[in-house]
């Protein structure tokens, strides 16, 4: 036995006389750009017992020594972890009934940190513990979609908790030991190894600003009967996203409270057609390659046929309109876009949609992000040609649409977009993360003369009354898109923005907002009360000053 199979039992021996404990390293917190903890870990206790020694026993209670009978004990486990003391009883007699001799069986899996001292107070020989790596989301569902959330097991899924694993994720530690057959630590057989805890991520969220878009962002969807929605704030100058608030949205805390749709972050995975909000990249290119000018006139019909075939026509019947390009924008005429779009190169065109982002994923880097959906331009067929000068024939993401009225509002600089702003470890090292310069993708020329139409378009828009913001001047754009059906044509479906920035003269933060599906009010008009109140809410906690000018209004027509 000893020569054949000697090692073999000699493991097996070593096994069985093997014992110890995990020590579980603390992963990293998630915070905001304040320090407010959006994620954080807290130690739960997974509770055993021994069925084979569960029996009554003693314990000293006011100087006095008491038998505490198993039933006793018992209906006092169960009352801590609410659960009878019948339930507790059953667990240790289901484990018996398996093996007479069995000395484990779980009666939870993890509790509270208050539930173990009081469990660990009840001084129980046959009862134990072992401590758990657990995780708290404070405030639940606000900003849940970009926080993600991890497995029963502890592995990251989504969100940030699985884009910045690499900095959060601790170390476990271990105690080893050779026993002897009651369980005892054989003396010089102890093996220790520390435990380390991750690094701290911080966000560029502000949580009260989140907090506030999101609850007027669901309140809307209520009213309209939207189905899901996004807004998007971002810091015209540095590309830090100070928002991207979502509703519905999943609390990291109860996943599975949440509907496997709405557990992600669509904002960064969902493209969509955006419509009329794009006629600002075609307006940008039209100004920057000098082809027009906020003055620049076409005649507009209700219905316009190009010489490729193509069959262009705006939402409702008018009569011909003389048009300036900005009031083009302002009555957002499909028909007069796509003439005057007629003096660009489709090549330059899709150009201009690389140069802005739009057809890869931003440099956030978020888990499942979508680069958007456009063909190259070789592929463009003869009726893609001109959809695609107003926003449509494609699909973009929320972040997208917001990056790119961020190049306006940064006098022509495009800055990629920034989410994380650093890791720090335990030790106090802080790694930034690496932010890539702007590029120059517009004139400041073109920058302004863009800011001027949109601000005249929130000033003379049919949605004018509704975005006033009083001392502030405002430049925006609006979209109501209809969106693919899935069988190559359009469906009842409409998705509708509003994007922008103020204050227009010197802008400083730019507001995007997107609601899918607004059956009782299809129309950019369903987005206004959003844009409205979230300019109000950053202007009061960012102490912006009021416009000191007058608002720059050009003509529509001519």
């Amino acid at each position: 036995m000893q020569i054949v199979r000697g090692p073999t039992l000699v493991a097996d021996a070593q096994e069985k006389l093997r014992s110890g404990s995990t020590t579980f390293g603390a992963r990293g917190s998630i915070l905001d750009r304040s320090g407010r903890v959006l994620a954080l870990s807290v130690p739960h206790f997974e509770v055993t017992v021994s069925p084979a020694d569960a029996a009554d026993f003693s314990r000293i209670v006011d100087g006095d020594e008491q038998v505490i009978e198993l039933k006793i004990a018992a209906a006092e486990i169960g009352e801590v972890m609410q659960m009878s003391g019948q339930q507790v009883l059953a667990i240790i007699d289901g484990a018996l009934a398996v093996d007479p001799h069995s000395n484990w069986a779980r009666l939870s899996e993890a509790v509270s940190f208050a539930q173990f001292r009081a469990l660990d107070a009840l001084d129980v020989p046959w009862l134990y513990f072992a401590e758990r790596a657990g995780r708290s989301y404070p405030l639940g569902a606000v900003a849940g979609n970009l926080v993600g959330f991890l497995g029963d097991d502890g592995t990251a899924l989504a969100g940030v908790e699985l884009l910045t694993d690499d900095c959060l994720r601790a170390a476990n530690g271990f105690t080893r030991y050779e026993r002897s057959r009651q369980g005892v630590p054989l003396p010089g057989t102890t093996q220790t190894h520390l435990a380390h805890a991750g690094g701290d991520v911080t966000l560029t969220i502000d949580a009260d600003l989140q907090w506030f878009a999101q609850q007027a962002l669901a309140e809307r969807i209520e009213a309209v009967g939207g189905s899901w929605g996004a807004v998007t704030i971002v810091e015209a100058a540095t590309g830090k996203l100070l928002t991207v608030a979502e509703y519905p949205s999943v609390d990291p805390g109860n996943v599975d409270g949440t509907p496997v749709e709405h557990r992600g972050s669509r904002a960064f995975t969902a493209p969509f057609e955006p419509g009329s909000t794009y006629k600002t990249l075609t307006m940008l290119a039209l100004l920057e390659e000098g082809k027009a000018t906020p003055s620049s006139r076409v005649l507009a019909p209700y219905r316009y046929l190009a010489d490729n075939g193509a069959d262009i026509n705006d939402t409702a019947p008018h009569d011909d309109q003389s048009l300036t390009l900005t009031g083009v924008m302002v009555h957002s005429s499909n028909t007069g876009i796509a003439q005057l779009a007629e003096r660009l190169t489709n090549r330059r065109r899709f150009d201009y949609f690389q140069a802005l982002g739009q057809t890869s994923p931003t440099a956030v880097g978020f888990p499942g992000e979508s680069g958007g959906i456009l063909a190259d331009v070789e592929e463009w067929d003869n009726q893609t040609v001109y959809a695609t000068m107003f926003g449509q024939g494609l699909a973009t993401t929320a972040v997208q649409g917001a990056s790119l009225y961020q190049t306006v509002a940064n006098n022509g600089v495009r800055m990629p977009l920034q989410l994380i702003e650093a890791c720090e470890s335990v030790d106090g090292t802080v790694l930034k993360t690496r932010q890539e310069d702007g590029e120059r993708v517009f004139s400041e020329r073109t920058a302004k003369d863009a800011a001027d139409i949109l601000e005249t378009e929130d000033r003379a828009s049919w949605v004018a009354g509704d975005v006033e913001v009083e001392n502030y001047r405002v430049a925006m754009k609006t979209s109501t898109a209809q969106q693919p059906d899935g069988f190559g044509g359009y469906s009842d479906s409409y998705l509708v923005s509003m994007s922008g920035f103020f204050p227009a003269e010197a802008p400083q933060y730019v507001v995007s907002v997107n609601i899918a599906d607004p059956v009782l009010m299809n129309t950019s008009g369903a987005a206004s009360p959003v844009f409205r109140d979230v300019i109000m809410q950053i202007a009061k906690s960012y102490r912006v000053l009021p416009s000191e000018h007058p608002p720059t209004i050009l003509p529509l027509e001519y």
